[in-house]
């Protein structure tokens, strides 16, 4: 009995695995890379060519047995020889153990997973200027770090702050650029599209990874000349650029605004910086109350708890990970449930356990204990990558996306915006050149923007995993921690709760509301031209704007709007045209969210002079405030949204227009207008005055409305269309013919 059953045993598993693999992999083909897909794909394997095994030897035997009746002799000899060397090879088996192979694989570009967030959704600003930093620059030498004001242009990065601001929400000033910002954040808390108030306090996180005990002068807080010297992270230039526009530009004021990183120190040198033009500002620290800082406060109560429950996370420490008791929970600081806003500024950098370190990774150093040694068992390589990457893969608990989703940590970032004027390899190292296009042997001299945090990671990812390869030439002693597997699988689950482990829902705040998609994760097409799917036209992903970005084929050089008789007259020109297939127009009401296409203009296709373009909008259903704006397509599919304009139509009369179509069947619209709050109705009768319909019923707002009345039920013939208010009346004839 023992015996028999071990010999169903590999038939029933092995089909057990291949039904599990066709029925994962067949709706989406990108989870063969998951571990336990890479466990069940070698048995299933083994069962399909045990199968075919089978049937061959059977098919082969029975051929033999039919020459041997034949007296065949030659070819029976061969079928018979050949149904036993497949009859062996079918059931012959190995003792070795089967395992995942752990080898980072990535999902074909520009497939784009998740919900696009943004004021434009999906959208990642890329600033690159090469003057922003001193080419020559020894970074880690003392006395010459990559952080002294000589090595930074800072009238360079200011602009460059100002550009990304801009081109992140289409305005043409900083302050309309914040205004866009405040107003999209603020309306998704369900406070309304409004700006700042100048009562509420912003809290600028940085990356302050190198100033732990012995990197600095305990007296004032100087950086110290050791090993760690000029160890990449947030950039000065960068905080002093961001201060700069939130005081002069938004106007906050300074005592509403707290700088730091709770588990380290600001050094002198920015302190002096950021303190000599904003000196009212509160420059927090870990555990500093003089040298005008001041002390975070922690909370009182947890404040987030991972979604593990205990089975993953370890208290450990820097040499096992594993080790020690479960970590169920952790304490922040009071500065995240006080402020209103935050802005997250990381150093784009790799990074020996996670592989990367950007805006979840900088939030290691947001709780309140003295390391984050107890969340290295949630990254893919918690002893470093060194020492195995044990974690591997798709599909594991990523303590990275409890903090992107937590409500402090994550969804009270006001502004993703990424520093990567100093660029590394690892989180520990000092800047590191960039080789690839376009920066060719220079510093990275870069920032980013986004209100999309999975976009904005994504791009970061592409960028680091494109340059730190084995193949890299330099001898600088970079590392390709980037290229671990599963370095990605955080992006992948905060885009989408189908990559989730199976065990696992992600509720940072244990209030029983799992977190929906915190934002679009995708990869480019390649790293030299550097397109996403909403730069291709082919799908609702990223968007990465720079001026690398090919420009897009139509310059639309104005889109006006004019009102006469309730109708408005939209008006718009371009300068030159490439492939335009042409514009859809889009309407809503102000105030509203939801845009409705109302219309298709064909455009011109190529032209390289100016072409005019009209359309006249006369069904208007709502309210007396309408904003236009255009959607521009070309003939690939890529397309591009105009600014919208604002048109007020406020009629200066009750008005019952005629109907049409006018003779019907059966429908037809009704057009009114209402010049002030009024209750009316608006009946159809026969021409004996019997009410057969009330088209429209109740208390309408001034503007012009539009009804649509369907006669399906009624004869053909004439009849009257009445509206009444208590101050108006008026009739109109209409023909229905059948």
């Amino acid at each position: 009995m023992k015996r028999l059953i071990s010999k169903l045993i590999f038939p029933i598993v092995g089909f057990g695995a291949l039904i599990w693999f066709l029925i994962r992999v067949i709706p989406k083909p990108s989870r063969a890379n998951y571990p336990c897909m890479r466990a069940a794909a070698p048995i299933a394997s083994s069962f399909v060519i045990y199968i075919l095994g089978l049937i061959s030897s059977f098919l082969l035997f029975k051929k033999a047995k039919k020459y041997f009746v034949e007296s065949r002799t030659l070819l029976y000899t061969i079928f018979l020889f050949l149904g036993i060397l497949v009859s062996f090879s079918t059931f012959l088996h190995t003792d070795h153990d089967v395992f995942a192979y752990n080898q980072s694989v990535l999902e074909d570009p520009n497939q784009p997973i998740g919900t696009a967030r943004g004021v434009f959704p999906g959208r990642v600003v890329w600033e690159h200027e090469p003057d922003a930093t001193n080419e020559n620059c020894i970074p880690n030498q003392y006395g010459n770090g990559w952080f002294l004001s000589e090595n930074n242009n800072q009238s360079v990065i200011d602009i460059m702050l100002s550009n990304g601001l801009q081109r992140l929400t289409d305005q043409t000033t900083d302050l309309a650029a914040w205004q866009a910002i405040f107003s999209f954040y603020n309306n998704n808390k369900g406070k309304g599209a409004v700006g700042y108030s100048n009562t509420e306090k912003i809290f600028i996180k940085i990356n302050a990874t190198s100033s732990w005990s012995g990197n600095f002068n305990p007296s004032d807080l100087t950086v110290v000349n050791n090993s760690n010297y000029g160890m990449s992270e947030t950039s000065p230039q960068i905080v002093l650029a961001v201060l700069r526009q939130l005081v002069n530009v938004v106007e906050v004021p300074q005592d509403k605004i707290y700088i730091g990183d709770p588990m380290k120190h600001i050094y002198k040198h920015c302190y002096d910086m950021w303190h000599s033009e904003f000196p009212n500002v509160h420059y927090m620290d870990y555990n500093y109350s003089t040298l005008g800082r001041e002390k975070f406060t922690a909370s009182a109560t947890a404040k987030i708890y991972y979604s593990d429950r205990g089975a993953k996370l370890r208290t450990g420490n820097f040499s096992d990970a594993y080790a020690g008791s479960p970590v169920t929970q952790d304490y922040l600081y009071t500065i995240f449930e006080e402020a209103e806003y935050i802005l997250n500024i990381p150093m784009l950098k790799g990074h020996r356990r996670a592989g990367v370190t950007m805006f979840a990774k900088n939030h290691f150093g947001s709780n309140t204990r003295s390391s984050a040694v107890h969340l290295h068992c949630g990254l893919p390589a918690p002893n470093q990558m060194e020492n195995g990457v044990t974690e591997p893969g798709y599909g594991k608990y990523r303590v990275t996306v409890d903090l992107m989703g937590h409500e402090l940590t994550g969804e009270k970032n006001l502004l993703y915006l990424m520093d990567a004027l100093w660029s590394s390899d690892q989180a520990n190292s000092y800047p590191k050149k960039f080789f690839m296009e376009p920066f060719n042997n220079d510093w990275m001299s870069s920032i980013f923007l986004s209100l999309d945090p999975v976009a904005i990671e994504s791009v970061g990812y592409d960028f680091l995993r494109s340059e730190f390869t084995s193949s890299r030439p330099s001898g600088d002693g970079s590392g390709t921690y980037v290229q671990m597997d599963g370095v990605d699988d955080y992006l992948h689950q905060a885009a989408s709760s189908s990559n989730w482990p199976t065990e696992i829902q992600y509720d940072p705040e244990n209030d029983g509301t799992v977190i929906g998609s915190l934002g679009t994760h995708e990869h480019w097409n390649n790293p030299v031209d550097k397109l996403y799917s909403r730069n291709l036209g082919t799908g609702e992903g990223i968007e990465l704007i720079s001026k690398y970005t090919p420009p897009f084929p139509v310059e639309l050089i104005s889109f006006t709007a004019s009102v006469s008789m309730n109708k408005v007259f939209l008006n718009w020109e371009t300068a030159t045209e490439v492939n335009n297939y042409g514009f859809e127009i889009e309407r809503k009401a102000s105030g509203s969210q939801n845009w409705k296409r109302i219309a298709f203009v064909e455009g011109y296709g190529n032209s390289n002079s100016p072409r005019s373009y009209r359309y006249i909008d006369t069904i208007i259903n709502g309210g007396s405030n309408f904003e236009y704006r255009l959607k521009q397509i070309d003939n690939n599919g890529q397309y591009k949204y105009s600014d919208s304009i604002e048109v007020s139509i406020t009629p200066g009369s009750f008005e019952l227009l005629q109907n049409y179509p006018n003779p019907f069947n059966p429908a037809t619209n009704i057009q009114f207008t209402v010049p002030k709050t009024t209750e009316l109705k608006i009946n159809v009768y026969t021409i004996l005055g019997e009410k057969v319909l009330t088209a429209a019923e109740g208390k309408y707002e001034p503007g012009s409305y539009n009804v649509e009345i369907n006669a399906s039920g009624l004869p053909s013939g004439v009849y009257f269309y009445q509206l009444k208010s208590e101050e108006f009346v008026q009739i109109k004839k209409m023909l229905l013919l059948k």
